[in-house]
């Protein structure tokens, strides 16, 4: 009997081929339909049959031979979809780039900051097109951002010096970002928070009592994560020389001890002064001013803030300082350290960069 249906093609690839598909399969920024046509025509050059390759990556026989000739007319664009028709675009491109030009250029009479409806009814279009714009060309002009340029006169050797204790840290030495969350306030809520329900978020009372406060000295290590806390009820020089005497007996003798804080003057008081005289294997390096988005504690505080205290609810400091350690003591027993990523050349031509904006509006 003769056999009936289309004969098999034989799928033969160039080592560029196969490169190109196999890094289609794998890769993560791939559709799952693409990596799936990618698999079936390699498996297809192996000599597998349809029905051999169907088996193999659970689907049709019929889904293979349609990626099989698919690939053996047009090749590696065989496998892509082709573009869809869709319905014919209304809005012209000189509609499209003067709502982009007005939004980044000008202002309406009566706001700082344009409307997706104020823009419509100048344009005669509808709110959701403008919204559409906006999206397409990632234009937000309801939010605002902020920056500070740090007057420091040393700022260049301190953004270097800590981007290389971040990134290069020495050798035999114990890197720590140290600071104060200073005033942390034990607030309970006058009713008991309700808990969350389907559809429903957890709802807490505005108003909260006050019940005193404490202040939380942190030492983050930069290598492993760990954080080394003291809780106290002040943050004067007397209190940071104890924290640091703290620190000094929890790392190990033979290691130098590097110190990132900033430029408070608790910092640098005589008392401060004569104890480093005494222990000379601590080094401190400061932030620049108004620089504490470099010292890596502060992400930690964040997630304190985030994770623990914004929902909390304490009757005492003692609860309060209680439950800070029982939080520091958790995030000890599998911490994650923070990873710097961005270089001082990063940094310095990021600042630079806002220097020369400030500089252009100034000569207006």
């Amino acid at each position: 009997m003769a056999r009936r249906g289309r004969p098999t093609v034989e799928i033969i690839l160039s080592a560029k081929e196969r490169e190109t598909l196999q890094r289609w399969a794998r890769r993560h920024a791939s559709s799952q339909a693409l990596a799936l046509r990618c698999r079936i025509v390699l498996a297809c050059a192996d000599g597998r049959s349809n029905t051999e390759v169907a088996e193999r990556l659970r689907v049709h026989p019929t889904t293979v031979s349609k990626w099989r000739y698919r690939f053996a007319a047009d090749r590696l664009d065989g496998l892509v979809d082709a573009p869809r028709p869709g319905a014919t675009r209304t809005i012209g491109d000189d509609v499209i780039e003067a709502i982009v030009v007005e939004t980044l250029e000008t202002t309406p009479a009566d706001a700082t900051h344009w409307s997706t409806r104020g823009l419509a009814a100048k344009h005669g279009i509808s709110h959701t097109t403008v919204a559409d714009i906006w999206r397409a060309f990632g234009l937000k002009p309801w939010r605002q951002g902020s920056f500070k340029v740090s007057p420091d006169p040393e700022l260049v050797e301190k953004i270097r010096d800590l981007v290389a204790l971040y990134m290069n840290p020495p050798v035999a030495a114990a890197v720590f970002a140290v600071d104060e969350k200073p005033q942390i306030q034990a607030l309970n809520r006058t009713a008991p928070t309700l808990p969350m329900l389907p559809t429903t978020p957890a709802r807490a009372t505005h108003d909260y009592e006050r019940n005193g406060t404490c202040d939380l000295f942190a030492a983050l290590e930069i290598a492993t994560g760990k954080v080394i806390t003291d809780i106290r009820q002040s943050h004067t020089s007397v209190d940071f020389v104890a924290f640091l005497n703290k620190v000094n007996r929890e790392v190990p003798k033979d290691l130098d001890v590097h110190v990132i804080l900033d430029n408070l003057a608790t910092h640098k008081t005589p008392a401060v002064h004569k104890w480093l005289l005494r222990h000379r294997r601590f080094h401190l390096h400061f932030t620049p001013t108004y620089g504490s988005w470099m010292n890596l504690v502060e992400r930690w505080f964040a997630a304190l803030t985030t994770k623990k205290l914004q929902r909390a609810a304490h009757r005492s400091v003692k609860a309060l300082a209680a439950d800070i350690t029982a939080w520091a003591d958790t995030w000890n027993e599998n911490p994650t350290p923070f990873v710097w990523h961005k270089t001082a050349e990063q940094i310095l031509e990021r600042l630079a960069g806002y220097c020369a904006a400030i500089n252009a509006d100034t000569t207006k």
